[in-house]
């Protein structure tokens, strides 16, 4: 279709002296080539006549003082950075969730709001009472949160409460605002990202959102992002590499949010992308894990210069949940999974993962957010300070060597064939020791009713978990001391006495051991006087009773042991001794004597028999007493029981006296007055008290000497010591008989091992 072409229409006066830039614009649709836009509306095509005019309405909205105000308002609830986010204060206070093993702190706790409801009820002061409670209450937290298994740890990172990636940029950001969107899907809310500064310096901001509330997390996905979300700090990543701003991660989420719809969109992909681009960046990253750190969806926001983690915060790569139902085909072996899996900040931190830990306050986080907040903020500071020294092929290099040496070994060094076999060392306790004394005293019941249920069924005391409670509870102690002699102001002291004892060894120094020793015996004094005031006084007490407990029962097992042993060894010789031929054949040879007489009673007997019977006897007991000396034992010959009346009713007769001298007036001043100046001088008696207490002990010991050295007790003693000498002469002399329906090999022999144990 042809077209009409037109010449070009000249314009003169106002209208050709009023064309913008704008106006430059050209037209072909009417044909019109070269006409400003504002003279299409005025000019004549042909013999009718267009007037037309161009206008934009706006849209009239509420004007922003963008991207924060000059003069912020410091009564704006919420905080002066509340109206850049859409992250507001919530309005109602979280509900405090108590964790399982929280639950012996509540006790307390409700115990400390009885006392206080009681006190305004009556209006009775209980002030004593209630500072006793929160004293307990503190050290059972201090117990409690400085001793916490792995699969504690993890439960206080899922904690409801636990503050957020906002929660903390608010409180560590002067100024921050929020910037939205991938450019290529939908703004994921799991992930935020935003420019902050911090003490004037400019930051990237990015991490893991989690809700408040129901309602929140919900929003948030439960702080599972999708591959916006990735892609989204994908973005930001460029955009501050680009600028030159340094990076701060925030990883908090159980993993990628792994629905069909997110494999469809290229979860992996996203993820694999955010890897190989941060490795790359060439500004200074760091990554601060506030929460819980799963697999993946961590590691993608996680490839930093320096990785740093709460005290109570894991990371993983499987949930402790997922690998015990992997493992043990259970979720309930979940806390064997967790000691196993190494995913606390410590043990992360001694494998070199993680480059260090941020301290928390007693209770987690969420028991003081914004002091976490503080502590996150100085670890940041101190981190950056060092990164920023670093030239661009100083940090690439830094970020690559972190990474590269996980998991390092050597190939080509040969092995010891010794160490083949245990390749695996023995690893140390990755904490110090301090075990709450309620989880302490529950492994002590449970030993106890093991040993008691051992002993009734095989009637032996086992030995391993008794010597390995004793080790646990000597090292419990040798804490608990080490502890209390730091809070008590000892530790310098005790630190250069060991160091004086050190150079005494070394330089063989005689002369300087008695100077040590005053000086040990004074620490010694001074600790002694004042570990009453230490704040762990009672943990201390209760595992010394413990240990008390424990070694007595050790000692009565092994005391078992030792009899057992010497039952079977004495029994066992005694049996050789009885199957020795010679012996077996005299025996044999009276035996069948005896028999071929007729005569049942040893009295009927001739006198020849009677004197062999005596002969063997004198052999046979020679023979014995070989055996118990070989083995450390005294044979004492058994006291017939008259004997022993008559010595039983000495001791009666000896007490007696006792009492009588004890209950005399003059003796009972002294006693009583010794009990009143023992218990004026209590524990820390000075010398004066001390001189008292010693003549008063020697005074009443001369008494009761002199009540003992009574010439009539001294008479009956002689005669009854001459009556036990002539007893145990004519046992000796006495006859013995060997008559027996069995052979000697099973005969019986009764001894009696020193006046204490008798073996069968």
């Amino acid at each position: 279709m042809a077209s009409t072409s037109h010449p070009p229409v000249a314009f003169s006066g106002s209208l050709a002296s009023k064309t913008s830039a704008s106006d430059l614009l050209r037209s072909s649709r009417n044909g019109v080539c070269g006409v400003p836009l504002k003279a299409l509306g005025r000019a004549r095509l042909g013999s009718k006549k267009r007037d037309f005019t161009i206008s934009a309405k706006v849209r009239k909205v509420k004007k922003h003082e963008y991207p924060w105000p000059e003069d912020p308002d410091l009564n704006v609830k919420g905080g002066v950075l509340s109206h850049l986010s859409p992250f507001k204060p919530l309005k109602e206070r979280q509900k405090p969730v108590t964790l399982d093993f929280e639950k012996p702190l509540m006790d307390l706790q409700k115990k400390i709001i009885d006392v206080q409801k009681m006190a305004n009820e009556t209006g009775l002061d209980f002030s004593d009472q209630i500072i006793s409670l929160e004293n307990k209450y503190q050290q059972a937290l201090k117990d409690l949160y400085t001793h916490l298994t792995p699969i504690q740890r993890v439960n206080i990172a899922r904690h409801p409460n636990r503050p957020t990636f906002l929660d903390h940029i608010f409180n560590i950001t002067e100024k921050f605002v929020e910037l939205h969107g991938d450019r290529a899907g939908y703004d994921d809310p799991a992930i935020v990202t935003g420019l902050g500064t911090i003490n004037g310096r400019s930051y990237m901001f990015m991490g893991h959102q989690k809700g408040r509330n129901t309602k929140e997390n919900i929003q948030r996905n439960f702080g599972m992002p999708t591959p916006h979300g990735y892609r989204k700090a994908l973005r930001m990543m460029y955009y501050a590499d680009h600028h030159g701003f340094p990076i701060i991660t925030f990883i908090d989420t159980p993993g990628a949010y792994a629905d069909l719809k997110s494999e469809e969109l290229g979860q992996g992909e996203a993820i694999a992308h955010n890897l190989r681009t941060m490795f790359g960046l060439k500004v200074p990253i760091i990554s601060i894990v506030m929460g819980e750190g799963g697999s993946g969806g961590a590691l993608a926001i996680g490839c930093a210069n320096k990785l740093l983690m709460l005290e109570n915060a894991v990371f993983y790569v499987a949930s402790p949940e997922a690998c015990a139902a992997i493992l043990w085909k259970t979720a309930k072996a979940s806390p064997k999974a967790a000691e196993k899996l190494k995913i606390t900040a410590q043990e992360l931190s001694r494998l070199q993962i993680a480059d260090g830990s941020i301290p928390e306050p007693l209770g987690g986080a969420h028991a003081d957010p914004y002091w976490t907040s503080q502590q996150i903020k100085i670890a940041i500071e101190e981190s950056m300070d060092e990164l920023t020294k670093m030239d661009t092929q100083e940090l690439l290099r830094h970020r690559m060597l972190k990474f590269r040496k996980l998991g390092g070994f050597q190939e080509g060094v040969p092995i010891d064939p010794k160490r083949k076999v245990n390749m695996k060392k023995k690893e140390e306790p990755l904490l110090p020791p301090g075990i709450p004394d309620v989880e302490l005293m529950d492994e002590v019941e449970k030993l106890k009713q093991e040993i008691q249920k051992a002993k009734e069924s095989t009637g032996k005391i086992p030995d391993t978990g008794l010597n390995e409670m004793i080790e646990k509870l000597r090292r419990e102690i040798d804490f608990e001391f080490s502890e209390a002699a730091k809070a008590l102001g000892l530790e310098e002291k005790l630190v250069m006495a060991r160091e004086e004892f050190a150079k005494t060894r070394n330089s063989n120094d005689q002369s300087m051991h008695p100077v040590l020793k005053e000086k040990l015996d004074q620490i010694k004094d001074e600790f002694n006087r004042n570990i009453s005031a230490a704040p762990n006084h009672a943990s201390l007490t209760n595992k010394l009773e413990m240990l008390q407990e424990m070694s007595k029962a050790q000692k009565l097992s092994e005391k078992n042991s030792k009899v057992n042993k010497l039952k079977e060894e004495i029994n066992k010789r005694l049996k050789e001794v009885m199957n020795r031929p010679d012996l077996k054949e005299k025996m044999d040879a009276l035996k069948a004597e005896i028999k071929s007489t007729g005569v049942s009673r040893v009295m009927d007997l001739d006198q020849g028999i009677k004197e062999k019977l005596v002969q063997l006897k004198d052999e046979m007991d020679m023979e014995f007493s070989g055996v118990f000396e070989s083995l450390g034992l005294n044979v004492n010959p058994a006291l017939l029981p008259d004997a022993k009346r008559r010595i039983d009713e000495f001791n009666n007769e000896i007490t007696t006296v006792m009492e009588d001298l004890v209950n005399s007036t003059d003796l009972k001043n002294k006693i009583e007055l010794l009990k009143m100046e023992v218990a004026k001088a209590g524990k820390t008696a000075d010398a004066e008290s001390k001189a008292k207490i010693q003549a008063l002990e020697q005074q009443i010991k001369q008494s009761l000497a002199q009540a003992m050295s009574f010439p009539e007790l001294k008479e009956k003693h002689e005669k009854l010591k001459e009556e036990v000498v002539e007893t145990v002469e004519s046992l000796e002399g006495s006859n013995g008989s060997l008559l027996a329906d069995n052979g000697g090999a099973n005969s019986g022999v009764g001894v009696n091992v020193d006046a204490n144990r008798s073996f069968a």
